[in-house]
């Protein structure tokens, strides 16, 4: 259907708003026996107080009361928008509304039928905020760059497989994907991650150029006597000191939106590496205002947040119902964050990447998270893990729409950082944890491990820090409503990690065991002992342990480093000697890819390698493994498609003779890219 354009366009929305607002009223009045409406003409009228309302009280109420919204996970805008409903009834004589739930179910009918028809018009209430609401954001904020040079945005899905894509595109779960390869604007590839084959490490590498040093996603060291979670905030900012050289793929005039690291960009928003920085340039935490500012865009997002919300207790209930397995269990607060992952972190990073559009922004990079939080809980492709793919891929389009209208061309690229690979945990399988084995085997009760984190929870404790970093009176509000839960200036909502950040604080002893789990790699240190331990000292100290792992039928293999062999992988029928590159017996590698020895020997090489190195079974007849973490997605080491991510990039750039391997090879691809489009910046370290 044809869409109004110019001027005219913003006059007939109006008016059609305007009259299907007072349209709506009217059916409402007629289902709500709360809600009375006189006639249209009344209806008219309220409507147009509706609007003027929102249009003059709206942004003052909504700076006092942003706090509470936030905390609230929004929620607290549609009591806020009954608020004003009854405001409306209160001045109109031809509008009677009973008390403020009957306001919130006026609030939330307009919305849905306003959503619902204006879609049916044609009429994109989406593109008209953002191309004439945003639009004049950038241009008031002055510094808009207008040339020829290409710009690129990176979208990144976090968590799909090369393989899970290529089906999606196939079967019509990825619409606008499938178009542009059809249409043949662009191709897929594939490429491969290293051993840890998680985001903290896949971004070190992507965006910054190394992920050195990163054995997994959370890991102890020794000479700090603490461990470091990479979606911990000042742990991000201490992995991004160590790999960052100032010149990292976004340095240049780039944006960082919603990603664990920040790739050197001067403009960032949730950002985990930079929600604690308050010398960033621009007005820090004014995003969140700007997304807030709106009230029927939040009214609207609020309408699918509950929508989420239902939609996760519905598949949580199918799945016991019809005892899908593998499964684990959802419980509250979960279908919560997975809302907010999904909608209102989703819209806040698309509203700012169009903000980067609208300014010219020569590069930009954003993770969307939904498909991968919803994946871990409910399987890589399970039916509600595909809607959410899909409510991505529409974000996809409304990026290329808003493209058309930046001031300079812009290419869209789509990748992943890594693959999941379903399967059954380790302890729903065996009836044990990894930790329970360890610690028998070991024969100790003095064992720290680091507990199942969130990245939702975190991204979502990210947003509280990074809106409550800014110096003004909306930062300061945010900051005394979330006092109790802030930790040395970081939001930080989960317990377990609050419990976790304070035990690193009030640590003394040193414990004499340390179990760590990312996904299917698990992390054995033993802390008392300097240095890494090797397999002769740990069968003196711990004679059972490496026995009881080997022959553990979850347990793919081992990584140790000995005194006479140097870096040997152990498995349940045989050796393989890295150093010496030999095998006896059964290759342990041989089911996890051509290029499984040379990801372990590099990990080998990190100075905090873990003194063990656990991989989980892979079983290739069910492509299967098992997670050590509560994940029925899991991603994290090696076997099956955690380690195949892929990349959707314009057919006529060019691609290297070679595959793929690693991440730090495919960020050195990407700087190619963009110095054949023109960057500058990004002709050195190609």
């Amino acid at each position: 259907m044809r869409r109004f354009t110019g001027r005219r366009a913003v006059f007939l929305r109006v008016i059609t708003v305007w009259l299907i607002t007072a349209a709506a009223l009217m059916l409402l009045s007629a289902l709500l026996p709360e809600v009375e409406v006189t006639g249209f003409g009344a209806a008219l009228g309220a409507a147009a107080l509706i609007g003027l309302l929102n249009a003059l009280v709206w942004p003052l109420l909504i700076r006092l009361a942003l706090p509470f919204t936030v905390l609230t996970l929004g929620i607290g805008v549609l009591v806020l928008n009954g608020t004003v409903i009854l405001a409306v009834a209160a001045i109109s004589q031809g509008l009677v509304v009973s008390g403020l739930l009957s306001g919130i179910l006026v609030v939330v009918g307009l919305t849905v039928i306003n959503t619902l028809v204006t879609s049916l018009l044609g009429i994109d209430d989406d593109d008209f905020y953002y191309r004439n609401v945003i639009k004049r954001q950038a241009r008031r904020s002055g510094g808009v760059i207008e040339t020829d040079v290409p710009g690129v945005l990176f979208l990144e899905v976090d968590g799909l497989a090369h393989a899970v894509v290529s089906r999606a595109i196939r079967d019509g779960n990825a619409p606008t994907l499938a178009r542009w390869l059809r249409e043949g604007s662009h191709r897929l590839i594939r490429w491969e991650t290293d051993w840890s084959s998680q985001t903290g490490a896949c971004q070190a590498g992507l965006l910054h150029g190394s992920n050195d040093d990163l054995p997994a996603f959370r890991w102890w060291e020794k000479d700090r006597n603490a461990p470091i979670v990479s979606n911990h905030p000042r742990d991000t900012m201490e992995i991004e000191r160590r790999v960052s050289n100032g010149r990292g793929l976004l340095a240049a005039d780039g944006a960082s939106r919603a990603n664990l690291l920040s790739g050197d960009a001067p403009h960032s928003l949730l950002t985990m590496s930079t929600v604690l920085k308050r010398d960033r340039p621009g007005r820090i935490g004014q995003d969140y205002f700007a997304y807030f500012a709106s009230p029927y865009n939040v009214a609207r997002t609020l309408v699918l947040f509950s929508g989420e919300v239902v939609s996760e207790w519905w598949s949580a209930l199918q799945q016991r119902r019809q005892d899908i397995h593998p499964r684990v269990p959802r419980p509250f607060p979960y279908p919560l964050v997975r809302a907010w992952t999904t909608v209102i972190q989703r819209d806040l990073q698309v509203q700012a990447l169009i903000g980067d559009l609208y300014a010219g922004r020569p590069v930009a990079y954003t993770t969307f998270l939904g498909y991968d939080e919803v994946a871990h809980h409910s399987g890589i492709e399970r039916l509600e893990t595909l809607t959410t793919l899909r409510s991505i891929d529409r974000q996809l389009a409304r990026i290329e729409v808003a493209a058309k209208d930046a001031p300079r061309p812009y290419h869209l690229v789509v990748l992943s950082d890594h693959g999941q690979t379903q399967g059954a945990t380790f302890e729903d399988r065996y009836g044990m944890s990894l930790e329970q084995l360890v610690k028998e085997a070991c024969a100790t009760e003095n064992v720290e491990t680091e507990t199942q984190s969130d990245e939702a929870m975190g991204y979502l404790s990210a947003s509280l820090t990074e809106a409550s970093q800014g110096d003004n009176a909306l930062a300061r509000s945010v900051r005394r409503a979330t006092e109790r839960r802030t930790v040395d200036g970081a939001v930080v909502l989960g317990k377990d990690e609050r419990e976790e950040i304070r035990r690193e604080k009030e640590r003394e002893s040193v414990p004499e065991l340390v179990v760590m789990a990312s996904g299917c790699l698990g992390l054995i240190s033993f802390p008392r002992e300097s240095g890494r331990l090797t397999l002769e000292r740990i069968h003196e100290c711990y004679p059972v342990v490496i026995d009881a792992l080997r022959d553990h039928p979850g347990i793919g293999f081992l990584l140790v480093r000995s005194e006479r062999y140097g870096a040997i992988v152990i498995g349940a029928r045989g050796l393989n000697f890295l150093d010496g590159e030999r095998v006896e017996g059964e290759d342990p590698l041989a089911p996890f890819g051509p290029n499984a020895d040379l990801h372990v020997k590099r990990t080998d090489g990190f100075a905090h390698c873990a003194d063990i190195m656990v991989n989980s079974a892979y079983w290739p007849e069910t492509e299967e493994v098992a997670a050590f973490e509560e994940l029925v997605g899991s991603h994290g080491g090696l076997g099956g498609t955690q380690s195949y991510p892929f990349a959707l990039v314009p057919r006529n750039w060019a691609l290297p003779n070679e595959p793929i391997v690693g991440a730090e090879t495919m960020h050195r691809q990407m700087r190619r890219w963009l110095a054949d489009l023109g960057h500058e910046a990004h002709r050195d370290g190609v």
